[in-house]
Order: C-alpha cells, then sequence, then structure tokens
C-alpha cells in the first residue's frame, strides 16, 4: 500500500492533495500556513497534518512524497526524501540546475527509488492518442511542431513565463521526436517585472525537425493548442475548446494541379475518454509506478532532458544568440511498455510488447519474443527462440524453450513442460537446431501435462492436467491419458462434448 505526503498545499498543492486523496493514499498534508492547514482539516479530517518536514521524513509508514513547493526548493527537498528512502513525484521542473537534476537522478538510481515528474500533459487523453497516431505512421515523419500557450496571469517574479508555462510542451514534444535538439534560439520581453519575461518565443532545432513554441502570460485570451505536421498527415490538439479536441487531417494538400492547393476540411474528430482527468491520470501512474516498481512516463531522466532544453533557452534570452546543444549526458530511453517485477531476470534483446506483465524471478532470455498483453507468472523461464503471440498467459514453474511457437492467446497451465528435442544427449550439444513445437491460437494446456517436441496442436484444442502428447492434436480437440488421446471437442468459449465411449464426464 502507497502512503504519500504532499509538502505544500498552496496553489497546485491542492489539487495534487486532491487527487492524491482520491487515489487512496494521502496519508498527511505538510504546510507552514496554519490557515490552509485549518481549512485541509475541515476538508480531510482522517489526514495528517504537519508543519514539520522531519516528522515526513522520519516517518517509516510514509513511503512516498510529493513536492509542490516553488521550483528553487525543489532540489533540497528531492534530495532529502530520496535520502530517507522515499519515493518522489517532484512538480515541474525538477529543479533549476543541470548538475542538481543529475545528481538526484543517480541518487534515485542508487536508492532505487521512483523519481517522476509532473508534466502534466503525457497524461492527457488528447496527448497519449495523439502519440499512438504518430507511433502508428498516421502522419508519416514529424517535420514541424508549433505550441501557443497563452494567458492572461498567473504572473512570477521567480520565474519567468518560459519556466512557468514551456516545460510541458518541451517535455511532450521531446517524447514525440525521440532525439535531443542540435540547437535553440529564444527571445522575449519583460513588461511587467523587470528581468522576468512575460512573453517568449523559442524555435527548438531538431536534426529534421522544426519546433516553435509561444508562451505568453500577458493574453487578454486563452489558448493552448499544439499542430504537428507530418509529411502525409497533421494533427491539432486544442486543449481550450470545449469538444473536438483532437483533429487528424489525412492529407492537408493537393499536388493534382500545377501548384499545391490546401485541403482545410479533411479531418477526422478523434474520440477521447474524458472520464477521468488528466491529473488524475498522472497520480494514478505515479501510484502505480511506486506498486510495480516501474519507471513513470516522466521519470527523472526525461525531466533532466527537459531541464537541459530550458536551460539553453534561457541561456539564449539572455545572450540573444543561437546556442548549440551537446549530446545530453542521459540518453533519451523511453520506459519499457511492460511491467516486470524487480526480481525478474530481463536480458537485453528480449522482446516483449506492450502491457504485458512478467512476475516473480522470471528469466526472459535474449531472442525471446512475447507478444502484447501477455501474462507471465512466477518462475518462468523462457529461452531464446521461443515465441509467444498476445494475450498469452504462462502460469508458474514453466519453462518454455527454443523452437516453441505459440499463437495468440494460449494459456499454459502450471509446470506444464515443453520439448524441443527428440533425443536429447549429455554428451554432444545440438548447436541450436532444435525441433519446433506450434501452438495455435487458443490452445489450452493443463497442468503438469508434457508436449512431445515437433506436433502441431491445433487451435482451441485443450490439453488435459498430466497428459502426454505425442502427436499432432486436430482443432478443438479434448486429449487426456498418456499418451494423450481424444476423448471430445470443445469450442472456443470453452463448451465441451464429452465422446460417449470416452467414459470421461463432462
Amino acid at each position: 500500500m502507497v502512503h504519500i505526503a504532499v509538502i505544500g498545499g498552496g496553489y497546485w498543492g491542492k489539487n495534487l492533495i486532491r487527487e492524491f486523496y482520491n487515489c487512496g493514499i494521502l496519508h498527511t498534508i505538510c504546510e507552514i500556513n496554519e490557515d490552509a492547514l485549518l481549512a485541509y482539516q475541515q476538508q480531510y479530517p482522517k489526514i495528517q497534518l504537519t508543519k514539520e518536514w522531519s516528522s515526513i521524513l522520519e516517518n517509516q509508514e510514509i513511503d512516498s512524497v510529493c513536492i509542490a513547493l516553488p521550483a528553487e526548493m525543489h532540489y533540497r527537498f528531492a534530495k532529502e526524501a530520496l535520502s530517507a528512502n522515499k519515493h518522489v513525484y517532484v512538480e515541474k521542473p525538477l529543479c533549476l540546475d543541470g548538475a542538481e537534476a543529475e545528481e538526484l537522478v543517480k541518487l534515485s538510481t542508487e536508492k532505487g527509488k521512483i523519481l517522476m515528474v509532473g508534466h502534466l500533459l503525457h497524461y492527457h487523453p488528447a496527448v497519449i492518442k495523439m502519440k499512438e497516431l504518430i507511433k502508428d505512421g498516421k502522419i508519416g515523419k514529424v517535420k514541424n511542431i508549433v505550441s501557443n500557450r497563452l494567458s492572461h496571469g498567473i504572473f512570477r517574479t521567480s520565474e519567468n513565463v518560459l519556466w512557468s508555462f514551456a516545460p510541458h510542451d518541451i517535455s511532450v514534444i521531446l517524447s514525440i521526436i525521440g532525439e535531443s535538439p542540435k540547437s535553440v534560439i529564444c527571445s522575449g520581453t519583460d513588461i511587467i517585472t523587470k528581468g522576468v519575461m512575460d512573453i517568449t518565443n523559442s524555435i527548438i532545432k531538431f536534426e529534421d525537425v522544426y519546433v516553435n513554441i509561444n508562451v505568453n502570460w500577458l493574453c487578454p485570451y486563452k489558448e493552448q493548442k499544439m499542430s504537428i505536421i507530418g509529411e502525409k498527415g497533421m494533427i491539432l490538439f486544442d486543449d481550450t475548446a470545449t469538444t473536438d479536441k483532437l483533429k487528424y487531417f489525412s492529407e492537408y494538400l493537393d499536388f493534382k494541379g500545377k501548384f499545391p492547393v490546401p485541403v482545410k476540411d479533411k479531418f477526422e474528430v478523434i474520440q477521447l475518454d474524458n472520464t477521468i482527468s488528466p491529473l488524475r491520470n498522472e497520480c494514478e501512474h505515479f501510484k502505480e509506478s511506486v506498486e510495480n516498481n516501474r519507471a513513470p512516463i516522466t521519470d527523472g531522466g526525461e525531466g533532466l532532458r527537459v531541464l537541459r532544453v530550458l536551460k539553453a533557452l534561457q541561456e539564449s534570452l539572455d545572450k540573444n544568440c543561437e546556442v548549440k546543444l551537446l549530446p545530453p549526458a542521459l540518453p533519451i530511453v523511453p520506459p519499457p511498455a511492460y511491467f516486470a517485477h524487480n526480481t525478474a531476470f530481463i536480458d537485453d534483446g528480449a522482446e516483449i510488447g506492450e502491457g504485458t506483465k512478467i512476475w516473480h524471478f522470471s528469466h526472459i532470455c535474449k531472442g525471446a519474443k512475447i507478444g502484447k498483453n501477455c501474462n507471465i507468472g512466477q518462475n518462468v523461464f523462457i529461452a531464446g527462440g521461443a515465441i509467444l503471440g498476445d494475450n498469452c498467459k504462462v502460469q508458474n514453474n514453466v519453462s518454455i524453450y527454443a523452437g516453441v511457437i505459440a499463437g495468440d492467446y494460449v494459456f499454459f497451465g502450471p509446470s506444464c513442460v515443453l520439448t524441443n528435442d527428440i533425443n536429447p544427449r549429455g554428451m554432444y550439444s545440438k548447436a541450436g537446431h532444435y525441433i519446433e513445437t506450434i501452438l495455435e491460437d487458443g490452445v489450452t494446456l493443463g497442468a503438469n501435462c508434457t508436449i512431445v517436441c515437433g506436433n502441431r496442436l491445433g487451435k482451441h484444442s485443450l490439453i488435459g492436467s498430466g497428459a502426454v502428447v505425442t502427436k499432432n492434436v486436430e482443432p478443438f480437440s479434448i486429449m487426456v491419458g498418456n499418451p494423450a488421446k481424444r476423448i471430445g471437442e470443445i469450442d472456443e468459449k470453452g463448451n465441451r462434448k464429452i465422446y460417449e465411449k470416452s467414459g470421461v464426464s463432462a
């Protein structure tokens, strides 16, 4: 069970307090303002309250901390929380100094603790869908991104509009492009407070992508738009729209005539699941990351890369010049799309699909291929060369060796046995030459059954517990015994028909 303390109950902290409470993991609120504490006491009567940060660090029940303080305080409090063996969620930006950010990332790794940065846009349903469209090649290679984030306030004096508004957009753009910028240019103006920019216009140049980010907190209207232009299509995300927030343009130019003509009305409105707010999604993601010991989408390394771009933009703003960026200290490595328990061993070179879960003490070897949404139980071994399709379930204590090829929805019962050598000899190596066993879609292997290699099990066939299969199995067959014999039929949904002479009750 995750128990989180939130320090800072101000403008944005109150929203984090609400959503962590709704997630069922809020343990303590730390706030120095007594009036705010009194209000929280009335709103959350069962939640502990304190003005003392040290009491949170010393409390063993609290395993996680959310830091919702001004940016200049992030480094100190994040470092102290990590040093006290707490998982840390810190509001954007991670901190204000690159060396300090690297120190936090290194410390979180050494302590084995989650470090997550609150880059909220990643958890917006529209951005999640937008990234899926790009990943699926719907607009081709990305060539240009323009982001406008404009509003009237909130004005700050400790940070300018670049640091206040742009981190979310930079974070998403780095994720979409998947590489570090080559150079940046930033200009702006200070109107309210001298030296604190109220408007900035940034150009970020990648190898083959041109990005423009415009932020302004002196605009009389609110605008939060991002357009992404690809080689064959466009995406428009308008977060201020009450409906139709995400539009996909399958084409935007007509080349049939002498000159290209814009195509303006050929778009599809992408439907979104808006049942849960982006902030609730983000807080749930942190909870799940801690529970599963899994790197979050916006982990410390991602926060460091965003900080690096912000620092370069600020340098350009200060010097009124283009700033070249060196290769990043930490490469952009997206977190795995699958879950692996911290006791599991996943070799480099194993291919594991999105949504798959791998549990305690299992070993997935280099060259193994596992599809999407599979569930790999405890103490499972999957060798290089073994192939599992999508939605397979492997129960505890199963070894799947090279040569086993399983389709989708295959069920491996506890301790079932699959072989790949018809005449194994310890003295002579097979040099990687093994016999294939084919399990078609929907096959079920009962507990402790044995499948002799070189056979094909037809789709949706059911192998009974303890059975020994020595020959090919027809689709939809029920096989029991040693050697296994067909005693009936089973359909895709599990409805069975037992032959009268089999002597086996249905």
